[in-house]
């Protein structure tokens, strides 16, 4: 998949994440925010100035957002992105609504509409997550930043070949056609079974 892929995923077939921040004493705020609008550079959404929330997006300049689409949890996908965001204003907002004409409904007026400010996550880093598949499927991807390295397990040259790890794997990930194994980390659950089991300890977890 590509960015935009993510994007419109996230946009167009989620729409409402939730999103965290950090209040002054350092702990994590949730709130339910609907995500309107995405292009090349990033994602769009936007608050009203009066709310805790458009205070804790000034101060820190920064969110963890999350969304799920599925019917039950074997059918589920998910989305994750942490990233930086910057203020717009109101030059965003009729995009936004025209994209989402429902805002109408909730904020009627131009008077109204005053209160609003638009927001951009113009850089950061995600992950992709679809439990619908077998074996899972994950993957990462990042936007305006360089894309960070992973935490995965991984098999070093002390492998044997007992297939301990296999026994143990819930995905069957592990390819054991050479030694050493090697970990399908696009379909790797990230369990750690394989690390506990290891007689050799040849599994590792690094970046």
């Amino acid at each position: 998949m590509q960015l935009a892929d993510y994007f419109d995923f996230i946009v167009n077939q989620i729409h409402t994440v939730i999103i965290s921040t950090v209040d002054d004493d350092g702990l994590p705020v949730t709130s339910a925010i609907d995500i309107m609008y995405y292009d090349d550079d990033g994602l769009y959404f936007l608050t009203a100035k009066g709310k805790n929330f458009y205070e804790r997006l000034k101060k820190r300049k920064f969110l963890a957002l999350t969304g799920i689409k599925g019917k039950d949890t074997m059918s589920r996908t998910a989305v994750s992105v942490r990233g930086e965001v910057q203020e717009l204003g109101a030059v965003m907002l009729p995009i936004l609504f025209e994209r989402n004409p429902y805002m109408y409904e909730i904020y009627p007026t131009e008077r109204s509409r005053e209160a609003l400010s638009v927001f951009k996550i113009y850089k950061g880093s995600g992950e992709w997550f679809d439990l619908s598949k077998k074996p899972i499927e994950r993957a990462v991807f990042s936007f305006n930043a360089p894309l960070k390295k992973q935490d995965k397990y991984c098999i070093t040259d002390k492998c044997i070949g007992c297939c301990n790890c296999i026994s143990v794997c819930p995905q069957n990930c592990i390819d054991t056609t050479k030694i050493p194994f090697e970990i399908h980390q696009e379909n790797c659950l990230h369990c750690g079974n394989c690390f506990e089991i290891c007689p050799q300890n040849s599994v590792i977890r690094k970046e």
